[in-house]
């Protein structure tokens, strides 16, 4: 699954892909990659944007963490410009990508939205799925413990 890099140059520096046109997961610098499968006409997925946002802003708080684990979202049939409109209005602060045709939802086996992906990046470059999950994941900090327990990732300070 190949995403086209953010236009945003401070998105593009978030997931350490500067100089990238493309890339995949693995190329993302990071141990796991939580990936966010929404829409923006999905009431559940907008019910769940505070619980999402509260999960990055745990992350991005905890200085171990930060550069560890990162966070993307993938708006499936949704165009750029609803993507935005999801983004602007739930104030996301973590890069989303449009999947206007659905490919990246049909390589993903069509799930349902809002679904949620944990990926580990091993330091080959290989990765696994490490978790997934359909809809709410509840509270941010209990989802992150989780996730960082199947990865084997200290929490730290």
């Amino acid at each position: 699954m190949s995403l086209p890099s953010p236009e945003s140059p401070a998105a593009s520096n978030y997931l350490g892909l500067a100089g990238k046109s493309s890339f995949t997961l693995p190329e993302i610098r990071a141990e796991v990659v939580i990936v966010e499968i929404f829409s923006m006409y999905c009431p559940y997925c907008q019910a769940e944007a505070p619980n999402v946002e509260r999960l990055f802003q745990i992350i991005q708080a905890n200085k171990s963490l930060k550069d560890k684990v990162k966070l993307i979202g993938i708006g499936v049939g949704n165009t750029p410009y609803e993507v935005g409109v999801f983004e602007d209005r739930y104030e996301v602060p973590f890069p989303l990508f449009a999947d206007p045709d659905f490919s990246i939802h049909k390589i993903l086996g069509e799930v349902r939205t809002p679904y949620f992906i944990a990926v580990k990046i091993n330091q080959d470059g290989s990765h696994q799925v490490i978790y997934s999950q359909l809809g709410s994941f509840g509270d941010p900090q209990d989802f992150l413990d989780l996730l960082l327990e199947r990865a084997k990732i200290k929490k730290g300070a």
